[in-house]
């Protein structure tokens, strides 16, 4: 029987429901908290995102049925400025971040265990697909048992020191069972459907928050050429920040095969199309690392999962700091893209992450051995500020 006493984060979902259930029924004290994140009263689309109202609703009604107390938990200000901040610079300096990896990183853990600190929890829980494991007394994070639900990809940045303390009760089962466990239990959120967009974006458009934040003047809204690889404009777009590496829609037509995004170049506010043959790197650099376990060595060989729902492919480490790492592919990968995540596994176990830099084949010229300031360990660029945490506000 367990005798801790957990905070859970509850958003409203069936996982962190049935989280909570299970912690409940091993006998364990249990509080619910809830994270507000954004003023919902200045967004438009759906509200069942996994931080809108109606996931605080549902939230505290799954702790009504559980008998176990509910808190909300106001980090507005925190997740603008870790989040929101991160998403609209990097989409002006031209990359494609993952919001969920940046709130899981800075705002949701984090806040987690100052609340569980201050309520005097032993330690937190989360409805996340991913397991905590323990080899030689010390706590891994480690891949879910259900690969395709597997969420470790968004977990990589969150404070090592926090695996100690945390619980993931639904590591080891798939959503089925998930979902057969909350009817049983008679949860509201049994059959509640999942939300795929991100939550301050309901609407999917992305577009529309850039706007906001940046102004309609920005650069990266502003139009720029479509070129090829040889520099040949080829049309106009309507702002670089509409593409991401590996896009076809929206491209010109009227090539003998299809167009593809691969690269984006905001100083001169280019989106670089080809086809799909351009888009295969064999070499990334990752920035801004957070290590879960011991630091890999050069030479190793690791695993290295680009994108979420992408198999885990193999790499060799060519340089490593507490910074940053340099891999190389064994196959090439396609739209290995900057500003998405890559995170290293060693048998099931994550190793740690860092967020794509840059990429190019294994004979491109800036990874070449004769350029080797550019793949030296001293060269990796650094997880300080200059990767995207600051806002970009609107200049008049």
């Amino acid at each position: 029987m367990m005798a801790d006493f957990i905070l859970v984060a509850m958003s409203g979902g069936v996982d962190s429901s049935v989280a909570a259930a299970f912690l409940v029924n091993q006998g364990a004290r249990v509080v619910g908290a809830t994270l507000k994140t954004f003023c919902y009263s200045e967004l438009s689309g759906p509200g069942q995102t996994c931080c809108g109202l109606e996931g605080i609703s549902d939230a505290r009604a799954v702790a009504a049925r559980l008998n176990i107390p509910h808190m909300v938990f106001d980090v507005e200000k925190e997740f603008t400025d870790d989040v929101i901040a991160d998403f609209v610079s990097e989409y002006a300096a031209g990359r494609t971040p993952i919001p969920c990896v940046r709130c899981n990183s800075f705002t949701k853990f984090r806040d987690l265990v100052r609340r569980a600190d201050s309520l005097g929890c032993d330690g937190i829980a989360t409805g996340h697909y991913a397991r905590i494991v323990r080899r030689d007394d010390t706590a891994f994070l480690a891949l879910a048992e259900d690969d395709r639900k597997d969420q470790t990809y968004f977990l990589w940045g969150i404070p090592r020191g926090v695996l100690e303390r945390l619980h993931l009760p639904i590591g080891d089962l798939d959503k089925p069972a998930v979902r057969e466990a909350a009817r049983k239990l008679s949860l509201v959120t049994a059959d509640k459907p999942e939300s795929f967009e991100i939550c301050f974006v309901p609407d999917n458009d992305y577009a529309g928050v850039l706007r906001r934040y940046l102004g309609d003047d920005h650069p990266a809204l502003q139009p720029g050429p479509f070129v090829r690889e040889n520099g040949n404009s080829c049309g106009e777009h309507r702002g670089y920040a509409r593409f991401t590496v590996g896009q076809r829609k929206g491209l010109p037509g009227g090539y003998p095969e299809p167009m593809f995004v691969l690269e984006i170049r905001p100083d001169e506010r280019e989106v670089v199309i080809g086809p799909r043959s351009g888009l295969a790197a064999s070499r990334l650099i990752a920035a801004g690392a957070n290590w879960l376990a011991d630091l890999p060595q050069p030479g190793d060989e690791v695993g290295v999962r680009i994108r979420h729902g992408a198999p885990i492919v193999p790499a060799q480490i060519l340089a490593c700091t507490s910074d940053g790492f340099e891999l190389e592919l064994s196959l090439p990968q396609d739209a290995v893209t900057p500003g998405q995540s890559a995170v290293l596994y060693r048998d099931g176990i994550v190793l740690g992450g860092g967020v794509i830099h840059a990429a190019s084949p294994a004979d491109s010229q800036c990874f070449s051995p004769s350029a080797s300031a550019s793949c030296s360990s001293a060269a990796l660029p650094s997880s300080d500020k200059s990767l995207g945490t600051r806002m970009v506000t609107r200049t008049s």
